[in-house]
């Protein structure tokens, strides 16, 4: 048999093969419902009694702040599907039609919700209260705390308050997305308008939700929450009537709306204006105080059209209508968590480390000349990537400098130094995200300072957001012009980057450089052909290039050599690539997903996935970073990437995916990194096949093991060792083989330091 023939008869076995084994709907995993499982594992930590007070009453925040979002993307999107006039039904991998969803969506959150207010009510509230915070009611309060309720109420709420009568001259008003208000039913015997009223005033978002009183006790921070203060002033407010009932509610909004539709000559005034159709969206979900008076709530149902649970017995419908026990918006819960005084409530203190390439006295240029850098935030400095731009400005041999933005922080070290390289006449690109979600607003107002500094300002594409962390130096030195590259997983955001888990890689690799220098090109000018050498690139070949990197695990796998699988993301939904992972399990390949989010594969099916192991960590940092692994031992490949398995990433998104080559830190990444997050015990959790999670079983001469401790522990210790030891030469190569890892993990050595030189030398000639 010719070897052509022998070809096309194994791709017909293979084809007749996968063609048995279609996979249906039952093999995923919902992945709206998937998304709600991860916000439960988040309340877990609000509930976990082994987290210090404060960080508990954080994640009810983040909880509440989570489920708004998903409210005002996901469900939105859904409902549009399922109500909308003419749009597409969009069936989801599993099965499940648009209704079905959203069903199954209202009856998980009502559970959720209910779930969360107990924590608050009989756990955390008692507890708070205990500690020494105090939430007291209009009627609880002192007489000094009662005159200084009421200054503060004349002086800074009664001038911004507006009281908004709702009748057929003042027809109800426009609810801001996610604005607080108080609804109230009023009467009067004589004046001017109806005996009985229905009204409504916002609660000001302008001033602080937690208002602090002056009180006795040393150690006790006594409060009022802002709208208990206002409620107890309605009278006032509303001078000639009387108050029968009040009540708390709040408006969540359909936010998915696609900010570019079509072309436009300018781009930034479009998105401006699309953002103020935001608060004109349809409303999708209505928060409402559980003891509300019915005529109030049903008013507020009426005029957002939105839908109740039905009252036919046996009938199951969707519901948007949220009752609440409890102060709404556990979002304002963040004032507390931040007030000073109170650090014993708090995580312990980490002070983020400076990475041991960067503690020579040398400047960042020449140290990534000499060797590749690896950082790993929060546990080491984001100072580093903050100094590779701001010392780009000050560089007189620099000449330009290029950089993606898609969320940076309010007061931007990164973005003044942009600013600051431009006014100094050197070329600088920005490539700002109009379409980064929610913080379009802020990218607006950062393209504007750009641009009058003297930055060239690009907005990427108009139907492709740009979500790669790439920044490019061009430096010229004294064999000629030379690139310096930042490649990262998180964005160039020095705030979230102390709470945010993410890796970068600085280089100075020609070829990465070179590939840099070509999607800059493709970014600012749609300029194409070029054949990247070392970046995957979407929605150019990431997905395709991800699907051969499986395909060749499952290749090795049906030979009998070693093979392996390990991918560290966000959040998986890609159906072909699950499909594809399946499908690399039924060849033996040993898979582990460590998906913080989202994760609609269901693993241990046998005959399916049993070689596949899901595992979600929910911790103290929010693990952001991603990285993949192809391969077993020394001839694995190491990846680190901006993208998640998810078809906006691969199809939807200006994505990169980076390959990490250097020696010791390959070995970093196989040896200590992935083994750490592998041991975790503590906070991981294992996802079942029901689509449940589980906490990890602890075997039990097992210790406990919590892999963000251990690597805060392994940032300190390297810390420690490094200032003992002093820089004689041969520091770096000794500082480094006293740094150890763990578990399983091993040291670098003098010679994979010595054959990183080699080969930085090399990339240079």
């Amino acid at each position: 048999m010719r070897k052509s023939e022998s070809v096309l008869l194994e791709r017909i076995v293979t084809l007749a093969e996968e063609s048995m084994n279609k996979i249906g709907p039952e093999a995923f995993i919902n992945r709206e419902l998937s998304w709600l499982e991860f916000n439960l594992r988040v309340l877990e930590e609000a509930e976990n009694e082994e987290n210090p007070l404060l960080e508990r009453m954080k994640f009810l925040a983040i909880f509440s702040s989570n489920l708004d979002e998903f409210f005002m993307v996901r469900v939105a999107g859904v409902r549009e599907q399922a109500f909308g006039d003419g749009a597409p039904q969009d069936f989801a991998a599993d099965g499940l039609t648009a209704n079905e969803q959203l069903r199954a969506i209202a009856h998980r959150t009502q559970e959720l919700v209910a779930r969360q207010y107990r924590c608050l009510r009989e756990i955390i509230g008692p507890a708070m209260q205990e500690a020494g915070f105090k939430l007291l009611r209009d009627a609880e309060l002192t007489k000094e705390q009662k005159k200084y309720v009421d200054r503060f109420f004349h002086e800074r709420a009664l001038p911004i308050l507006t009281p908004m009568a709702c009748d057929p001259a003042h027809p109800s008003p426009r609810y801001h997305n996610r604005g607080l208000y108080l609804g109230t039913m009023l009467e009067h015997e004589k004046g001017l308008g109806p005996k009985q009223l229905f009204a409504v005033v916002q609660v000001p978002q302008v001033l602080p939700r937690v208002i602090l009183l002056p009180g006795e006790s040393s150690g006790t921070v006594f409060f009022v929450l802002l709208e208990e203060l206002v409620a107890a002033r309605l009278p006032e407010l509303f001078g000639g009537f009387s108050v029968k009932s009040w009540t708390t509610f709040r408006i969540t909004r359909d936010c998915d709306q696609e900010l570019l539709e079509q072309e436009s000559d300018d781009m930034l005034r479009l998105i401006e204006e699309r953002l103020k159709e935001r608060q004109r969206g349809q409303a999708v979900r209505l928060e409402i105080a559980a003891k509300a008076d019915e005529s109030i709530a049903q008013r507020i149902i009426d005029d957002e059209d939105l839908r109740a649970s039905s009252q036919e017995p046996g009938v199951t419908t969707y519901n948007e209508v949220y009752r609440i026990d409890g102060p709404l918006d556990l979002t304002g819960l963040w004032e507390l968590y931040n007030l000073s005084g109170f650090e014993k409530f708090h995580d312990k203190p980490h002070t983020p480390r400076k990475p041991a390439a960067f503690r020579q006295q040398r400047d960042i240029f020449s140290t990534v000349d000499r060797e590749d850098v690896l950082v790993h935030h929060p546990y080491e400095s984001f100072d580093s990537v903050v100094d590779f731009v701001t010392s780009a400005a000050r560089d007189p041999r620099v000449l330009a400098i290029k950089q993606t933005l898609y969320r940076t922080s309010g007061d931007s070290p990164i973005i003044r130094a942009l600013m600051d390289a431009a006014e100094a006449g050197k070329h600088v690109t920005a490539l700002v995200e109009l379409k980064a979600r929610f913080d379009e607003a802020n990218n607006v107002s950062w393209a504007r300072q750009l641009e009058r500094a003297g930055v060239h300002v690009v907005f990427g594409f108009l139907d492709l957001k740009t979500h790669c962390k790439v920044s490019l130096v061009i430096r010229n030195e004294r064999e000629g012009l030379k690139r310096y590259v930042h490649l990262g997983t998180g964005n160039y955001n020095p705030a979230t980057a102390t709470s945010y888990t993410d890796l970068g890689l600085f280089t100075a690799d020609v070829e990465i450089a070179e590939d840099a220098s070509a999607l800059f090109n493709l970014l600012t000018g749609y300029s194409q052909g070029h054949r990247w050498k070392k970046l995957i690139v979407a929605p150019n070949d990431l997905h395709s290039r991800t699907l051969e990197l499986i395909a060749s695990q499952k290749a090795l796998a049906r030979s009998g050599k070693p093979s392996r699988i390990f991918a560290k993301v966000n959040s998986l939904a890609d159906h072909q690539i699950i499909e594809s992972l399946y499908e690399a399990s039924q060849a033996g390949v040993p898979i582990e997903i460590l998906s913080r989010g989202i994760c609609c594969l269901r693993p241990g099916v046998i005959g399916l996935s049993e070689n596949i192991q899901v595992r979600s960590i929910v911790d103290r940092f929010l693990e952001h970073s991603r990285i993949f692994v192809f391969g077993d031992g020394e001839d694995a490949e190491v990846y680190l990437g901006s993208a998640d398995w998810m078809p906006r990433n691969f199809f939807r998104r200006v994505e990169v995916m980076f390959p990490v080559l250097a020696g010791p830190l390959k070995e970093r990444v196989l040896k200590s990194i992935v083994p750490i997050y592998a041991a975790d015990n503590v906070r991981a959790r294992t996802l079942r096949s029901d689509g449940a999670y589980v906490r990890d079983a602890r075997a039990k001469k097992q210790g406990d093991f919590r892999s963000q401790v251990a690597f805060v522990e392994e940032a300190s210790a390297a810390n420690e060792i490094i200032t003992k030891l002093p820089d004689n030469g041969r520091g770096a190569e000794k500082k480094q083989s006293l740094t150890g890892s763990r578990p399983g993990g091993s040291s670098r050595s003098a010679g994979a330091q010595r054959q990183n030189r080699s080969r930085s030398r090399k990339r240079q000639s």
